[in-house]
């Protein structure tokens, strides 16, 4: 699987996945980062890469399909964003959502705290319709 990480994510992610033997790339290697989610999407599409992203909009426009967009990991709500524990928290889940992934669906990585307890990632696949 290939990757293309948001602007609204450390490049430290991409480092983090090619150690692990990814192939991932940060927009900003493109020059991307001021450009529209439109073109960055496109980007992603035209080198059949995965996009992770934590921008809120991701989720909608994945949804809508208002762009061409393959499949994508979406980090929200986290209790932790330091980079190092968004990179673990991805590396250690990407297996229960790889398949779902590979097959065109957005994998939402979220954490729910409550009161008086601990902070516990899910992962949620959505298949486009």
């Amino acid at each position: 699987m290939k990757f293309l990480v948001d602007n609204v994510l450390f490049q430290m992610i991409v480092a983090g996945w090619q150690r692990g033997g990814y192939d991932a790339i940060h927009v900003r290697e493109y020059g991307l980062q001021a450009w529209e989610d439109k073109v960055i999407f496109e980007r992603a599409a035209g080198e059949d890469r995965i996009i992770i992203s934590a921008d809120t909009d991701f989720g909608t426009l994945f949804a809508l399909r208002h762009v061409k967009i393959r499949s994508g990991i979406l980090l929200r709500r986290l209790v932790q964003r330091r980079p190092d524990r968004q990179l673990s928290l991805l590396l250690s889940n990407l297996g229960q959502v790889a398949e779902g992934v590979r097959e065109g669906a957005l994998a939402v990585f979220e954490e729910t705290r409550r009161p008086g307890s601990v902070s516990t990632p899910t992962a949620v696949l959505s298949h486009p319709t």
